[in-house]
C-alpha cells in the first residue's frame, strides 16, 4: 500500500490526474449567474447560495415573507432553493415539518397503468422532490426523515381539508394545477408557516386556458405580504444551451 499511495502521490503532483469538475469561476451559464468563488460546487455547503440576482431575491422573499410565488423558465433552481430553504428552516427547528406537494399531471405523454399501491403509482410524479431533498440531506437522512413524519411528500390531491402549521410547505409545478387548485392549496397555510409556490407559466401540461398560475400569481402581486418573485433567462443554472433555446422555441 505504501508504494501504491507513493506513486499515486507522484502522479498527482506530474499533471497527470485532473480533477473531473470545472475549476472554480470556468462555468457561469451564459456568463449571468456566476458570483465568484461560489461558482458551481455548492452539494457540500450548508447553505446554499445564490448564482444570479433573481435567485438571490428569491431567497430573500423566503426569509421575510410567508407566502412566495417563484416563477421562470426550467433549470432557474426554483424547486431546488425551495427545498433547500425548507432543510434550513426544519435543521433550525424553525418549523416541525417540510410538506412536499405537486400535481400527478403526465408532461404529455400517457403513462398508462403503473403497478403497486398508491405510493408506487404516485413516486414517479414525486421524484424530483425526492431528488432535491436527497441531494441536500442526503439518502439516509431523507428516509429517516420520511419515516418520522418530519418530511411529507404527497400529490396536490391529497390536501383538500388539511390545515399546515408549523410547517414549511413548497408546492412545486404549480403552473399544472387549475385556479381552484391554487386556491385550495394556499388556503392550506397555516400558523407559523411558510408557502413557496413555484413554477412556470408557459410550461403547462394543461390544455390551453386551464392553469390558474399565471393569474394567481397577478392577482397576488398586489398585496404587500406576499412574494412574486420573476426568474428569466439570466437565472439559470443548467448548461448554458438551456438559456439559449428558451429564447428562441
Amino acid at each position: 500500500m505504501g508504494k501504491r499511495s507513493a506513486r499515486r502521490a507522484a502522479n498527482n503532483q506530474e499533471g497527470k490526474v485532473r480533477a473531473l469538475y470545472p475549476r472554480e469561476g470556468d462555468w457561469h451559464p451564459l456568463n449571468a449567474g456566476g458570483h465568484g468563488d461560489d461558482a458551481r460546487e455548492q452539494s457540500y455547503r450548508r447553505r446554499v447560495k445564490p448564482m444570479s440576482a433573481g435567485q438571490e431575491a428569491l431567497m430573500q422573499a423566503i426569509d421575510s415573507q410567508n407566502l412566495v410565488l417563484a416563477l421562470g423558465p426550467a433549470g432557474t433552481g426554483k424547486t431546488y432553493l425551495a427545498i433547500s430553504k425548507a432543510v434550513e428552516a426544519l435543521e433550525a427547528r424553525e418549523v416541525e415539518r417540510i410538506v412536499l406537494t405537486r400535481p400527478a399531471v403526465e408532461a404529455g405523454e400517457n403513462l398508462g397503468f403503473l403497478p403497486g399501491g398508491v405510493e408506487s403509482k404516485l413516486q414517479p410524479y414525486l421524484r424530483p422532490l425526492y431528488d432535491a431533498l436527497t441531494d441536500r440531506l442526503g439518502n439516509k437522512r431523507v428516509k429517516m426523515a420520511l419515516g418520522e413524519g418530519l418530511i411529507e411528500i404527497a400529490p396536490v390531491g391529497f390536501m383538500r381539508g388539511r390545515t399546515l402549521n408549523n410547517a414549511f410547505v413548497v408546492i412545486d409545478e404549480a403552473q399544472n394545477c387549475t385556479y381552484g387548485q391554487i386556491k385550495m392549496l394556499l388556503t392550506r397555510l397555516g400558523w407559523s408557516s411558510t408557502m413557496v409556490l413555484t413554477g412556470d407559466p408557459d410550461q403547462s401540461d394543461l390544455l390551453p386556458g386551464v392553469s390558474g398560475l399565471g393569474e394567481i400569481a397577478r392577482r397576488l402581486s398586489a398585496l404587500a405580504d406576499v412574494g412574486v418573485i420573476e426568474l428569466d433567462d439570466a437565472d439559470i443554472v443548467r448548461h448554458p444551451l438551456v438559456a439559449s433555446m428558451l429564447t428562441v422555441i
